[in-house]
């Protein structure tokens, strides 16, 4: 398979529409990518709080509506980023879009891990509540964004519901990329999946992106990685290595913890 990973750079001078319509075009350029994926909240900036509630748009708005075409006028599986929904109840959300190559909505994932400690996102935006899985062609995707990074047990609930290839849509700082670098790394050997973590460039409400979108293979080997500026970064990967990998080291087998409740002992 082939994936592009479109690490765009979010400009606070830069109108949203405008955004919009060049990923679209950052799109449109990847045709003959089997998958194409974009970061968190990149139509306003992952920090960009002040801005969430004017920005704020129904699921199958202009974002929605601009993505499905770029994916149809494409031919890629798009995972679209994340945008700021408002549902009907007026409570806003951190929501990912996937779109098949024919431009239809195959799912729409809402944030679970909410950052911010009690600030920001945290209470700003509701919580989701479901685990996403999208079965591609040739392998199946686990959606997750950014902040879920850092909770494994959510990536291991994915690859218990059949991920093989964990996608991380996310806007997340410089100042704490070591982390980034890490847990991607971490997620993939654990879960012995392929990990697709896409941040974005550029500055949102002072806060410097790190950049560096990953591509990790099940033994946590980096296959590629972009630097800190806005670029497609584009990687082959075979994912028949999953299968491969976990027949080989079959350490998902000897789990002990997490299918049932564990006895505890407390002193």
């Amino acid at each position: 398979m082939r994936a592009s990973l479109i690490q765009i750079a979010v400009d606070p001078d830069e109108p949203v529409d405008s955004r919009r319509e060049r990923a679209a075009s950052l799109v449109a350029a990847q045709r003959g990518a089997d998958l194409v994926v974009l970061p968190e909240l990149w139509p306003v900036g992952a920090f960009a709080y002040t801005s969430f509630e004017d920005e704020a748009e129904p699921l199958t708005g202009p974002t929605h509506t601009v993505m499905a075409e770029a994916a149809a006028g494409a031919g890629v599986w798009l995972h679209a980023g994340s945008f700021v929904e408002r549902a009907d109840d007026g409570a806003l959300y951190n929501t990912t879009l996937v779109f098949t190559p024919e431009g239809e909505r195959a799912a729409a994932y809402r944030k679970i891990h909410r950052f911010g400690f009690d600030q920001g996102e945290a209470v700003m935006m509701g919580a989701g509540e479901d685990l996403v899985t999208v079965a591609l062609p040739r392998t199946t995707l686990g959606l997750a964004t950014c902040y879920d990074l850092r909770f494994p047990e959510m990536f291991r609930g994915l690859v218990d519901a059949g991920a093989e290839t964990l996608v991380v849509a996310a806007g997340w700082p410089e100042r704490r990329r070591a982390h980034w670098s890490l847990l991607a790394r971490a997620r993939a050997v654990e879960n012995q999946a392929y990990v697709l973590a896409v941040g974005s460039a550029g500055t949102h409400a002072g806060v410097q992106q790190a950049g560096h979108s990953v591509v990790v293979d099940p033994w946590g080997e980096v296959l590629a990685e972009a630097g800190a500026d806005e670029e497609v970064l584009t990687v082959e990967f075979d994912p028949a290595k999953v299968a491969a990998t976990r027949e080989q080291f079959p350490t998902l087998k000897d789990r002990r913890l997490g299918l049932a409740a564990p006895r505890i002992q407390q002193t």
